[in-house]
């Protein structure tokens, strides 16, 4: 979207997307960096770009659209060849069976840039405005199948049975033109367009197994010829810095891709294993925001209390789970809100995972001895307000941790255990001091992540007497008063916005009705009946009550008793909760959350 500096300024304060304060602050930084209004506004996260556009085209009577770039017909995005779609962000999405074609634009103002599609499509045609993401997700889709292009690529690259299964490898094999160049590229896009977080290359006896973990579940999506391995693993060495010719140690590097217009960071680890050298990438997307911790999966009273005390001046705020469960997004949510010009955010992580602009963020080095411990240390001279440590692995990182939040500033960090309430415990074993925790921990979030139900797919069930006993059972729910409050609970959920138009599954009296995924509902964006992932979350706040039990050093099961009589809703019951606003499943809760 282009628009003038009064334009905007206009449209700013007629739709009340910023203060006048805040507009003020903008305009002044737009003339003091020479540099136009919407740069900044962008810049400064004072409006996202779909809020602004979709304001924009209200005010300007031009209808916005969302495409779901999945569902355009390829006969119709190919009508507009793609060197124009791509010079005027320009997509044709939909023809009616009247003619009219719906075309969305970046800028719908372009008048030389319509009357030139025009030319192309005709003027019987229907004019959108889209943002600048989505029609470059759509114009991703002139690639085509790339799972066919990856399996030609591949039988190219087929041998006769006979030859070696291992060749050596030339440089010529893994040149920028070669097809090991091309199938590594391939296999990003690929799982990038699957929304996979992890590509594992894995060699085996036979072949090459090449799966993605999506949604948190690894799932084969290729073999590849057993010869192309050598190849292969050396054109990723060479992409991510590593030493191609060193194959008996693990090795770790990174490096950068664009796809659909996004910038993605991929963190390399090579590992040698019986049948050869083994790789995994984790896909990081560098050019995502930050989400709103409700839009995390936060709500209630965890969302209360979370986002209180993350505003406190001092104090310890930790996040706890096993590895994959969402700890790291969660402070990324949390820094990027508490992110502004009057505060001095620095982090100490291994590794840096997500970048966030005006925060100083440190990576650990163990071989040039930068610990989490002599990082934070470091940090703590660098006149901070806010510190973010990856993670407290040993008691010195604690008591530091510690006497940060004694001092006066805000602390944030991760831990490994299996729910909120033993974290208390689990400090103590550390040599912590009970009147050190109770003193100076404000909030422990216990987290998991499950995959979330594909909408259009779901389906609604009436569970049989016997599974509604069982689930009772399992959720430790009882019948009568105790079942109030889990009519009360999803009633909060589904205002809320959690499972947003579909009715009540209970009563005051049990379970109406639940939900299921339809495992037949499989595409590149949707594995068995599920799209994404949202976390389960349990906060304890640490209460008067609370401190009083850590200080008489009590078990972990009396300060969760504690907590719930407090009304903490635990990480299985907030899942329950989801499972009945249509959210996951139950079965996707259970497997979870058990221990």
């Amino acid at each position: 979207m282009r628009i003038s500096d009064n334009s905007l300024e206009t449209l700013l304060g007629r739709a009340n997307l910023v203060t006048p304060e805040q507009l003020a602050s903008l305009k002044d930084e737009a003339a003091r960096s020479k540099r136009p209004l919407l740069d900044i506004v962008y810049e400064q996260k004072a409006v996202d770009e779909k809020t602004l556009v979709q304001a924009f085209a209200e005010d300007s009577g031009i209808p916005y659209t969302d495409i779901d770039a999945r569902s355009i017909p390829t006969d119709v995005l190919q009508r507009i060849p793609e060197r124009v779609a791509r010079q005027y962000m320009a997509v044709l999405f939909k023809i009616d069976d009247d003619g009219v074609h719906h075309l969305a634009m970046e800028d719908p103002d372009d008048v030389q840039a319509v009357n030139f599609i025009q030319k192309e499509i005709g003027t019987n045609s229907r004019i959108y405005i889209a943002t600048r993401d989505n029609i470059l997700a759509a114009l991703d889709m002139y690639r085509g199948d790339v799972d066919k292009e990856l399996n030609e690529v591949i039988e190219v690259q087929r041998v006769d049975e006979n030859t070696e299964k291992d060749q050596l490898v030339s440089e010529k094999d893994i040149a920028e033109d070669s097809p090991i160049a091309q199938t590594v590229n391939l296999l990003l896009e690929y799982a990038i367009r699957s929304h996979a977080s992890d590509i594992h290359i894995e060699p085996r006896e036979e072949y090459v197994q090449v799966r993605y973990r999506v949604d948190g579940i690894l799932k084969e999506v290729n073999r590849l010829p057993r010869n192309v391995l050598g190849a292969l693993v050396s054109r990723i060495k060479i992409l991510s810095n590593l030493k191609i010719d060193e194959r008996r140690v693990p090795q770790d590097g990174r490096f950068k891709t664009i796809v659909g217009g996004r910038k993605y960071a991929l963190r390399v680890s090579t590992l040698p294993i019986a049948d050869g050298e083994k790789v995994v990438m984790r896909i990081l997307d560098e050019s995502s925001e930050a989400t709103s911790l409700d839009h995390l999966g936060y709500w209630g009273k965890a969302l209360t209390d979370i986002s209180r005390e993350i505003h406190d001046p001092d104090g310890i705020v930790l996040m706890t789970g096993p590895t994959g469960s969402g700890k790291s997004t969660s402070l990324f949510s949390i820094l990027s809100e508490l992110n502004t010009p009057s505060v001095n955010i620095s982090t100490i992580e291994d590794p840096v995972e997500y970048k966030i602009k005006g925060v100083n963020q440190t990576q650990t080095n163990a071989k040039a001895g930068m610990t989490f411990v002599n990082g934070l240390r470091a940090l703590l001279r660098q006149d901070p307000n806010i510190i973010m440590v990856g993670e407290i692995r040993d008691g010195e990182t604690a008591n530091l941790a510690i006497q940060a939040a004694l001092t006066g500033h805000m602390v944030f960090s991760t831990l490994h255990t299996n729910n909120a309430a033993t974290t208390l415990p689990r400090l103590l074993d550390m040599g912590i001091e009970p009147f050190l925790i109770a003193s100076t921990i404000r909030a422990v979030v216990g987290q998991r992540l499950i995959r979330r139900l594909h909408v259009e797919t779901r389906q609604s069930y009436v569970p049989s007497p016997e599974e509604k006993a069982e689930l009772l059972q399992m959720f430790h729910i009882q019948e009568g008063e105790n079942f109030k409050i889990i009519h009360e609970l999803e009633k909060q959920a589904l205002a809320a916005g959690l499972g947003e138009g579909l009715p009540l599954s209970t009563d005051e009296h049990g379970i109406k009705n639940l939900w299921r995924a339809d495992k037949e509902a499989n595409t590149d964006d949707v594995h068995e009946g599920y799209r994404g992932r949202l976390g389960i979350y349990e906060v304890l706040y640490n209460s008067s009550s609370i401190q009083k039990l850590i200080m008489a050093r009590a078990t972990s099961d009396d300060i969760q008793q504690q907590a719930v009589r407090e009304g903490m809703v635990t990480m299985q019951l907030d899942g329950f909760i989801k499972a009945l606003r249509g959210e996951t499943t139950i079965e996707e809760v259970l497997r979870v959350t058990r221990e």
